[in-house]
């Protein structure tokens, strides 16, 4: 990614910035920080698969657009299946804190859309 160029490279920003939203910059940094916390859990428990999962995620809560921002954060909460969680892999010490706050993002990010209309 190239520095002031958004994840698409191509310096077009699409909708508004993230410093308008602030509410919204604010809960993908926390979940930023979480997922920090989550793939150096991994990482010490040789968790290879969640690691390679996991480890794009917070840089991409950190930087991308608002409007790309629920991909990633529907990308994270696909890890807590019914079937292949996280959870089974992970303790809930990072994984809890990791999941409500893409929860409180997606919600935020729902909550501008309805605004939006």
């Amino acid at each position: 990614m190239t520095a002031g160029h958004g994840a698409h490279g191509h310096g077009a920003r699409r909708g508004p910035a993230r410093h308008e939203r602030p509410v919204i910059d604010e809960a993908a940094l926390v979940a930023a920080r979480a997922g920090d916390r989550l793939v150096t859990e991994a990482r010490t428990r040789g968790a290879v698969r969640w690691l390679a999962y996991f480890e794009p995620l917070p840089d991409r809560l950190r930087d991308e657009a608002i409007v790309d921002l629920r991909r990633t954060a529907l990308r994270a909460r696909a890890a807590f299946g019914p079937k292949d969680s996280v959870r089974d892999a992970l303790p809930p010490g990072v994984t809890e804190p990791f999941l409500e706050a893409i929860d409180r993002l997606l919600k935020e990010l729902a909550r501008r859309d309805l605004g939006d209309q």
